[in-house]
């Protein structure tokens, strides 16, 4: 199992790591941002690989048949190693740009309140609010949780889709290599 999770975790964090880095380079403007889309839709096709992983490991070696929580514990242990190389990629870029996207965000964000029409107060509670967020942010024991906490759940419901569909062998059976 452990082959699996290595090798199907790893297509998934570099195609994730690899999105990220097209995402933020391509999409993201001169606020920092990007497309929440865009990002959401990578790591949807990136950990898509759960459901292969899982499929591969029923038919290979269990001979098509798959109980629900072994799937889903191989599917959140994918999950976690994609995680992981969304998490290097994501600090690889903070340290290999001027570091400030959370000071840009910041002021693209208060751009669009003001934009909207915000009071001078609210947007003062928001600024006093998000630079105790970007003070957090600056610490890597904040910002890797945070960023993990970005990716895991769509794994989390990728693993729960993908066990739920394949612990039933009628579904995509097993088809013996003759």
């Amino acid at each position: 199992m452990i082959r699996y999770i290595l090798i199907f975790g790893s297509i998934s964090g570099m195609l994730v790591a690899g999105m990220l880095w097209l995402g933020v380079t391509l999409l993201a403007g001169e606020n920092g941002g990007g497309s929440m889309l865009f990002g959401y839709l990578s790591m949807l096709i990136a950990l898509s690989f759960i459901f292969v992983a899982v499929k591969r490991y029923r038919d290979k070696e269990n001979g098509g048949v798959i109980k629900f929580w072994p799937a889903l514990g191989l599917g959140i242990l994918v999950s976690l190693v994609a995680g992981l190389f969304y998490v290097a990629a994501w600090e690889t870029y903070l340290a290999t740009t001027d570091g400030n996207w959370m000071a840009n965000y910041i002021e693209a964000e208060i751009a669009a309140r003001e934009a909207a029409g915000a009071s001078a107060a609210e947007i003062a509670a928001f600024r006093t609010q998000m630079q105790g967020m970007a003070d957090n942010y600056a610490h890597w024991w904040f910002r890797i949780p945070l960023t993990l906490a970005e990716i895991l759940p769509v794994g989390l419901l990728i693993s729960l889709i993908s066990a739920g569909i394949l612990r039933n062998p009628k579904i995509l059976p097993h088809r013996p290599q003759a």
